[in-house]
């Protein structure tokens, strides 16, 4: 399969521009990145000033970055109690791999704990714990004592034992085609990790942000992780990971080794002011609140005898065609149309809607159009 190599200029809103002048709206979001939509005012003007004050000046913790320390308490501010410290890095897979290391200090132990079909990155510790086989095998040997179980499986939640390090699991699985688990497995998920002394660590990489309705997936499940692992979105656009914890535990981290875990950007001053303006826009304009609404609007626009399923949980869906092929013919015509859009990792024949959380009323239904004129 051939990259799109779409050359974009310009990116405003939820459209985005080529070199040709050529207009699309973004369903993808930048894989919800653009939860806020892209290049927002708010954001835009963050990153200026903070290119007037200063860019990286040491590794963190050596000095203290403004940026960094505001962020991290308006993230608090909108967390459980018992998630109160932040530590950012550069990506979501960076995030992942902290938490792992986490994990082993505080318990003690080495075993993970992972899902099939599930995606938490491609650096060597989060392809790991990656769901697929396929995608992790050409690079083995990887870390030892990851065991995969089903997600949505009661059964096999007996695989965590007083071994397991840690749980990792996304909140809703991303990449398997928008996958949201049981509300009565995930709470037995965390009883079982409880019982057994295993962190629970949820990755809302994808989902957090408000891409399901809510600002953290795990607020609809009347569950707290024990590590809540971000990015994407977090960044305002700008790369940015964190994994976010109770002090209690991130101390672990402080000695034997003394800086057990370091990074020399992690935390950009720029990415951090960007990340926290996107976030103060986000809970301002109230742009999840419509996100249930603009999912049925979508749900009730695409109707077509093609599509055999349609997977959403909040402004996130899985269209799920009869197989790749189709779907892949149904994406490259959408991109003629106007429309950007792609398939999933771990449900290939399943086209992606995952777009900026601002799209209006007007361009749900034009995007829509675009999907149905396609479907040959």
């Amino acid at each position: 399969m051939a990259p799109m190599s779409l050359e974009i200029v310009k990116a405003e809103g939820c459209e985005l521009i080529d070199v040709s002048g050529k207009r699309y709206i973004d369903l993808i979001g930048g894989i919800s990145v653009a939860n806020v939509g892209h290049r927002h005012p708010k954001v835009i003007a963050a990153i200026q000033a903070q290119l007037e004050a200063y860019l990286h000046v040491m590794v963190y913790g050596e000095f203290v970055q403004s940026p960094q320390v505001q962020y991290a308490k308006l993230l608090t501010e909108h967390l459980p109690a018992s998630l109160h410290s932040v530590y950012f890095t550069n990506s979501g897979a960076e995030a992942v791999e902290g938490a792992m290391k986490l994990a082993k200090r505080v318990t003690d132990r080495t075993e993970i704990v992972a899902f099939n079909n599930s995606y938490h990155g491609s650096t060597q510790g989060a392809l790991s714990i990656m769901g697929s086989e396929y995608w992790r095998g050409a690079y083995r040997p990887l870390l030892p004592g990851v065991h995969h179980v089903e997600y949505n499986s009661f059964k096999d939640l007996a695989f965590i034992t007083t071994e397991t390090a840690c749980v990792i699991a996304e909140t809703v699985q991303a990449e398997a085609g928008v996958k949201p688990p049981q509300a009565d497995w995930l709470k037995a998920l965390r009883m079982r990790c409880t019982e057994t002394g295993a962190l629970l660590v949820l990755d809302e990489i994808q989902t957090g942000f408000g891409r399901t309705g809510k600002l953290w997936g795990f607020e609809h499940f009347d569950i707290v992780p024990d590590v809540l692992l971000l990015g994407k979105a977090l960044g305002g656009g700008m790369p940015l990971g964190a994994f976010i914890a109770g002090k209690n535990l991130m101390d672990c981290l402080a000695d034997n080794p003394v800086l057990g875990h370091i990074t020399t950007f992690g935390g950009h001053p720029v990415c951090c002011a960007a990340g926290m303006a996107a976030m103060q826009a986000l809970l301002e304009e109230g742009m999840f609140a419509e996100a249930d609404a603009k999912q049925a609007l979508f749900r009730q626009l695409l109707q077509h005898p093609k599509i055999r399923a349609i997977h959403s949980f909040g402004l996130w869906m899985a269209v799920e065609f009869e197989s790749f092929e189709v779907c892949k013919e149904v994406i490259d015509a959408c991109v003629e149309g106007g429309v950007i859009t792609d398939w999933f990792l771990f449900a290939a024949n399943c086209l992606r809607i995952s777009p900026p959380l601002t799209i209006s009323e007007e361009q749900i239904r034009m995007a829509v159009g675009v999907i149905l004129s396609s479907i040959k």
